[in-house]
């Protein structure tokens, strides 16, 4: 039997650590380097998502039969009922109760967000004006099945879809590369069949985002994309962009960040930062404080837990903070929300004893989980706040997947007389401005028919 290794984990000092130990942070050094590497898979994955543009069906035959080493014909390409009875027949009762009970709090979350999507105000003379919400015609939703089950994922992106009200949803899932199991995750299908979903298909996995975005004989082309996946299939997203569809930005390898103070439990600390790690080898988790004493006691703590963890979840965390993340003295309050907001982390724990109070200087964060009894666990499953969130820096301009993923906006406006006369000015002085006479007409015809004489 192979010795266990070990996990040493060194604080940061902020303050005083050079730009490469800090860059080293704020770029998730294994992400980086994992993206890098990726560069390389640019050919193949073009060859494929070319391949089913031109193939159809065939071309989805023969990645699965090459790369997930499955024999299809196309009528198996989409899930039937008799595999949706057996994967429910396959669940305990608990797990479905578990599904049921984070379906049903995700769409609370999403349906109070349609609400107010919609809304209208009035303005100065009598003018209204507004938004209304619409959902998207259709969207093609990827759960990925690589590392593992994750029901969960179908959970955070397709509720949101369902309780926007999009007309189409088809839902894709890769071969489950557990031994012994069904051929697509049973728990992923039972979150289907609770969500009403019925068009799924099993293919592989970039293959299946082109089918998505190109169509063929089986699968019809969707107009978004949404969901995380591997490098190939980040990949297969992004050129699929160039068919005309949407798909959803950012949603890479997972990271997080803890800002804690004294008030914070070294143990429940060092259980919330292994509880990101373990994703994967480009994962990234960091823990920010400004005692010294406690990310020393964190530090011991991590490594105790780290040792009951099994592989290949063992090998993932290590990875994910000793190389990609760490711990970092701050020296301030004030620097830990500079290294948080720099950092820009798909999951933000304020650990701290008034969370409330910190988070008015939270500029970027995927979302925002508020003291100890938040955990990372809590909102990737079951909370209903969006999980599928925006990684590696990409907080800074992109939301998480809820509602609003699915819906587009249409602004409304409509004016009284009164207020027309109001604006006409600036209306004439832009018009000319910028030359366009049929603009400024549009205003001088309305007043020449305004002025003219009732007896005309």
């Amino acid at each position: 039997m192979m010795p266990m290794s070990s996990i040493s984990l060194d604080v940061l000092d902020w303050a005083n650590a050079g730009a490469a130990d800090r860059e080293r942070v704020l770029t998730r050094h294994g992400t980086q380097q994992a993206l890098t590497r990726v560069t390389d898979l640019n050919r193949s994955i073009a060859e494929l998502v070319e391949g089913v543009r031109r193939d159809g069906d065939a071309a989805l035959i023969d990645a699965l039969r090459t790369f997930d080493g499955i024999e299809a014909a196309p009528s198996t390409l989409r899930v039937g009922e008799e595999e949706f009875a057996r994967a429910r027949a396959a669940l305990s009762g608990e797990l479905i109760e578990a599904i049921r009970l984070s379906i049903a709090r995700s769409r609370a979350f999403n349906e109070a967000i349609v609400e107010r999507a919609s809304w209208s105000m009035p303005g100065p003379d009598g003018t209204i004006i507004g938004e209304i919400a619409r959902p998207i015609e259709s969207v093609g939703l990827f759960v990925p099945s690589g590392k593992g089950s994750y029901p969960s994922v179908l959970i955070q992106i397709g509720t949101p879809a369902v309780v926007a009200g999009v007309s189409r949803i088809a839902v894709v899932v890769p071969p489950n590369p557990t031994p012994g199991g069904t051929r697509v995750d049973a728990a992923t299908l039972v979150v289907a069949e609770e969500l009403g979903l019925d068009e799924v298909y099993c293919l592989n996995g970039p293959s299946g985002v082109a089918a998505l975005a190109a169509g063929t004989e089986t699968v019809p082309a969707v107009g978004k994309i949404v969901g995380p996946g591997s490098p190939a299939v980040a990949i297969a997203q992004q050129l699929v962009q160039s068919m005309g569809v949407q798909v959803a930005p950012g949603l890479g390898p997972t990271d997080s960040l803890i800002i804690a103070d004294r008030a914070a439990d070294p143990v429940i600390l060092a259980a919330d930062l292994l509880n990101e790690a373990e994703h994967g080898v480009d994962s990234s988790a960091v823990l920010v404080s400004t005692d010294r004493s406690l990310l020393d006691q964190v530090a011991k703590e991590v490594e105790s837990q780290w040792r009951d963890l099994p592989e290949p979840r063992r090998g993932y965390a290590k990875a994910s903070v000793c190389d990609n993340g760490g711990l970092v003295l701050a020296a301030s309050d004030e620097q830990a929300l500079e290294i948080a907001n720099a950092y820009a982390s798909e999951h933000l724990q304020l650990a701290v004893a008034d969370p409330g109070g910190w988070l008015a200087g939270v500029r970027h964060a995927g979302t925002v989980l508020m003291g100890q009894w938040t955990a990372f666990s809590a909102s990737n499953f079951s909370i209903g706040t969006p999980a599928t969130l925006p990684t590696t820096g990409f907080a800074k301009s992109v939301s998480g997947v809820t509602a609003h993923t699915y819906l587009t906006t249409i602004a409304t406006a409509a004016l009284s007389e009164s207020d027309f006369w109001a604006i006409a000015p600036a209306i004439e002085a832009l018009a000319t401005h910028e030359g366009f006479p049929a603009h400024r007409a549009s205003v001088t015809v309305r007043r020449r028919l305004h002025d003219r004489p009732a007896s005309e």
